[in-house]
């Protein structure tokens, strides 16, 4: 399937340009209150395939490494002001390594909080085992039963803010994830852009690349931030990952979990702000 992207939004700025990569089940509007921070850099974001605005076929067997394919189609278009520093979440994190490898003349760095890459035969997160697309996925399972409409934006708001996990989120990063992950209907309620199947598939497919053995190959600069590390999450081995990496550097921020740069844009900017032009 060849790179199909149709949603790329220019969050504002100028300067060399920072590309945006969401993690599964949000979109590129969930970067914006991190690139309202970074008015000397020129920021792009896009939605992945079946999320946002950018539509999926409903017979794509999902496949990250087209996730990563997408990323180096968009970076390849940004090209003007020189290679990009892509900045990638969870699934889109490992979308950036993906195309970091693929194309590394598109890139002048990465920063990567907590990729979804594994060793090979670990288990993704959600409980399959690496390239399992089978079942006994909580995650997925969870995003099946996903509630997809609210009244309102603002009910979907209120929802989201009074328990986990979203609660997490900064109150402008929760904005930003309710008005631009929903879109009203003709029923006057609001539904979700990415399908709770859709969303369920990502995960499953999460260990479905070869990305980890690969890691030595990277010769630009790759920051790799991590959380608080916690068993059987991301970033139990967020550390592992970045040491794979010959140009790589570890930043743990102990008092963020996986939602890290939904958590805390400010924080997260800062980091963006100060890697090397």
């Amino acid at each position: 399937m060849s790179a199909l992207i149709n949603a790329i939004y220019d969050l504002g700025g100028s300067g060399p340009t920072t590309l945006y990569a969401h993690a599964t089940g949000f979109h590129a509007q969930c970067w914006k209150p991190i690139a309202d921070r970074l008015s000397d850099h020129h920021n792009i974001a896009y939605d992945a395939r079946g999320h946002g605005n950018t539509p999926v076929d409903p017979d794509w067997v999902v496949d990250w490494q087209t996730h990563g394919a997408d990323a180096a189609a968009v970076a390849a278009t940004l090209q003007d002001n020189g290679p990009v520093l892509g900045v990638g979440h969870s699934m889109g994190g490992a979308a950036m390594l993906m195309a970091a490898l693929a194309q590394p003349q598109l890139f002048r760095g990465l920063i990567v909080f907590e990729p979804i890459v594994m060793p090979p035969g670990a288990s993704i997160p959600g409980g399959s085992a690496a390239g399992d697309q089978g079942g006994g996925n909580f995650l997925a399972a969870g995003a099946r039963k996903r509630r997809s409409s609210f009244e309102s934006f603002d009910a979907a708001i209120a929802n989201y803010s009074s328990k986990p996990p979203l609660n997490v989120f900064d109150p402008a990063c929760l904005d930003a994830y309710v008005r631009g992950g929903f879109a009203e209907g003709s029923d006057g309620h609001v539904h979700l852009k990415c399908a709770p199947e859709s969303e369920a598939r990502n995960y499953e497919a999460g260990g479905n690349h070869n990305t980890w053995v690969r890691l030595g190959e990277l010769r630009i600069p790759v920051w790799v931030i991590c959380g608080l590390p916690q068993p059987m999450q991301p970033s139990s081995r967020t550390r592992a990952l970045a040491e794979q990496i010959p140009s790589g550097r570890y930043i743990e921020l102990d008092n963020l979990g996986h939602f890290g740069p939904m958590q805390a844009p400010a924080q997260i900017a800062e980091i963006i702000a100060s890697f090397p032009a």
